[in-house]
Formats: C-alpha cells, sequence, structure tokens
C-alpha cells in the first residue's frame, strides 16, 4: 500500500477529491495485512494491452429509454485510460443509465461517441445477482465463458475470484449475496477489461470483504467508473466526481465535503441543487436562535438518537462477540487430528462455524444500515 500512495501522491494536487483519496489511501496502510489475513482478495487482471486516450469521448450525447424523451442530453465528456470517477446525483437522475450507456448496455438518442479501438468494458450491476443461473455453480458458469481451458484452469480462475473450494461447485441460489456479488464481478472481468464500470458493488459485501474491494481497485491499473453511497469507497478509490442531476452530467471539482452541503443547502432551501461544475452552494438564511434554546435542541436532538445509538453498540458487542467466537472454532478446526479421531465432531464444529459467520454477516449488514442511519441524521442537523 505504502508504494501506491506514494506513486499517487504527485497526482494528489489535481482536485480536492484527489486529497481526500490520499488521505483515506495512508488510513488503510497499518490494516492491510489484517485484510489480507482474514479475507481473500478480490483480484481484476490487468488489460493486456492498453487502449489510447481517450478510451470514451462523448459529443453532444442524449441517451434515455423512449425515442424522443432522453433521461440524459448535453454530455460533452471524455474518459482517460487511468480515469478514476465518482458517479454521484440523487437516485432517479440517471447514474445507471450512464453506465448502461457507457457499457454500451443503451444506444444514444443523439449526439456522438467514440470509443477507443479494442477497448474492453466490463459492467457489474447490483441487480445482475438475479441473472445468475440458479441451478449452476460456479465451475460451470466460468466454464460457459471458457469452453477450451482445461479443468485445473478454471478451477483456478474461480479460487481467484475469492471463492473457496467447498463453494466452486455449489448452486448459485445456495451461495451467499457476497458470493454471488464475487462470481459476478469475477466474471465481468473475466477477459482483462481496460474499463471497470462498478453499479452499487458493495450492497452485499460485508466490511471486511469491501475493504479488499478498495485494495482491489486500487491495484488495477485501468480505467474505473464507480456508482455507491459508501463514502469511503468513493474517497478511497476514487479521484475525479461527476456529478448527474438537472438531466445531464457534469464535472465536479470539490470532494465529498463540499457535495454533502450542497447537497444539504439544497434540501434545507427547497431546492434541489444537483451541484453541476459551475453550481454554487445556495446561501442558507437561518433564523436566530438563542444559545439556551440551541442547547435545548441539541439535548433533543441527542435523545431522540439514543435508542439508534443504543441499537449500533449492541451490534458492535455482538459482532465482537461472533468474531470471538469464529477464531476459537477456527483454532480448534486447524487440528488435523480433529478429522481422524472424532470425524463427527469436526462436522459439528464446521456447522457451528457456518451458523456463526451467517449471523456475524447478517449483523454486520445491521450494523452498516443503522450506522449510515445515524450519519445521516448528524449530517441533516
Amino acid at each position: 500500500m505504502e508504494s501506491f500512495v506514494e506513486r499517487f501522491r504527485a497526482k494528489a494536487s489535481k482536485a480536492r477529491q484527489a486529497q481526500s483519496r490520499l488521505k483515506a489511501l495512508e488510513k488503510m496502510g497499518p490494516i492491510q495485512s489484517i485484510v489480507e489475513e482474514n479475507v481473500t482478495p478480490f483480484v481484476f487482471p490487468a488489460p493486456e494491452k492498453q487502449a489510447a486516450s481517450p478510451i470514451i469521448r462523448m459529443e453532444n450525447v442524449a441517451v434515455g429509454y423512449q425515442p424522443g424523451r432522453p433521461i440524459l442530453s448535453n454530455l460533452n465528456l471524455r474518459i482517460d485510460t487511468e480515469d478514476r470517477i465518482a458517479l454521484l446525483g440523487q437516485n432517479g437522475n440517471g447514474k445507471s443509465t450512464f453506465a448502461k450507456l457507457l457499457a454500451e448496455r443503451l444506444k444514444e438518442q443523439a449526439g456522438t461517441v467514440t470509443r477507443a479501438p479494442g477497448l474492453k468494458i466490463a459492467f457489474f450491476a447490483q441487480h445482475q445477482i438475479d441473472d445468475l443461473r440458479p441451478a449452476e455453480s460456479a465451475v460451470q458458469h466460468v466454464r460457459r465463458m471458457m469452453p477450451d481451458a482445461t479443468e485445473p484452469k478454471v478451477r483456478a480462475k474461480v479460487a481467484q475470484m475469492g471463492l473457496p473450494t467447498a463453494k466452486m461447485d455449489t448452486a448459485a441460489e445456495k451461495l451467499s449475496g457476497g458470493e454471488k456479488a464475487r462470481l459476478l464481478m469475477g466474471l465481468a472481468t473475466l477477459d482483462a477489461p481496460n474499463l471497470l464500470i462498478l453499479d452499487e458493488p458493495t450492497n452485499h459485501l460485508d466490511i471486511e470483504a469491501r475493504q479488499s474491494l478498495v485494495h482491489a481497485l486500487n491495484d488495477y491499473p485501468g480505467a474505473v467508473i464507480l456508482i455507491s453511497h459508501d463514502r469511503h469507497m468513493v474517497e478511497a478509490t476514487m479521484d475525479r466526481l461527476w456529478i448527474v442531476g438537472d438531466g445531464t452530467v457534469s464535472r465536479y471539482d470539490g470532494d465529498l465535503e463540499d457535495y454533502k452541503k450542497l447537497i444539504l443547502s439544497g434540501a434545507r432551501t427547497g431546492g434541489g441543487a444537483s451541484g453541476g461544475a459551475g453550481s454554487e452552494p445556495v446561501e442558507i438564511v437561518e433564523p436566530q436562535v438563542s444559545k439556551v434554546d440551541q442547547r435545548r435542541q441539541a439535548a433533543e436532538r441527542r435523545e431522540a438518537l439514543k435508542p439508534l445509538k443504543k441499537k449500533i453498540s449492541q451490534l458492535e458487542i455482538q459482532i465482537s462477540r461472533l468474531q470471538k467466537t469464529i477464531a476459537d472454532f477456527d483454532e480448534k478446526l486447524a487440528d488435523p487430528a480433529l478429522y481422524t479421531k472424532d470425524p463427527a465432531r469436526a462436522t459439528s464444529l464446521n456447522k457451528q462455524r457456518a451458523d456463526a459467520a451467517k449471523t456475524l454477516e447478517s449483523c454486520e449488514e445491521d450494523w452498516l444500515g443503522l450506522t449510515a442511519e445515524h450519519d445521516a441524521a448528524m449530517a441533516a442537523e
């Protein structure tokens, strides 16, 4: 990680978001070894041949689902070989529509989209999990895409996706949400793309897997377009922000903190500020509130958030206990003699560990949701 931070430091003067990314990367350095020890890493193969910049150029482009009714228009943008761009904007503004246009899932209605010769694009969207063949295993999915490969090569490719040997022949419908996401991302990047487009990739991943994805994106040498509500993911992997809103896509020179203030200013004044490249936050004129009233209001807000904070604390305690329980199971299951002397106990311990891991995954998802709710409530104050 240190070497990546040093390479990125030279670029970090480009924009405030680049500075945010540098700070996020430096904070991550000490925990990388912990993530690598406990979580199978994501691996995105490097492009076999680098495409010439710009890899995509748009001139006066419009796109939509019905003729004559574009969702987005006046698109005049370019994407270069090593761009790391996060798409921001409220739900329904057209982020996924723009991603589909880039991925050639939607055809432009007007204007010109020019792509570099030989450009390979990988596209992952959260809804694609439903497109997996339920009865087929990960090995069968990969074999469809590598029909001439030997069995060892197919299984090696599945292993690179982060699926353990025990899950390689499991039907897709029986995989966890995180395992399905790993499989889909692996299938999408099988051909070593030049551009990786990820639409909410972390929805089914636990905390450790999200950190592993951060490292994989930073190691990947191609261009990345990311749609995500995960602020840490954006700050740690992207160095440019584009805002999707008001029927178009605009470059944004601020960082996520600037963007949050912009959105809040629009919400408080009843506006729908989406913050194009030249937008200025709406000035807020607040009524004067006495210090006594301010303290009283702050106390009321703290009181209102107490139940939420209590749930978060309880989940953190439960998560810590489950992690210790799983570690204890792993220590016992690491003894080779257990499987010969007492195979029934080995089977029982494996089942108990799997149950604990499933409960842990559920707790972590609840913790992430409640934490996001708490952060949103604090930000809205």
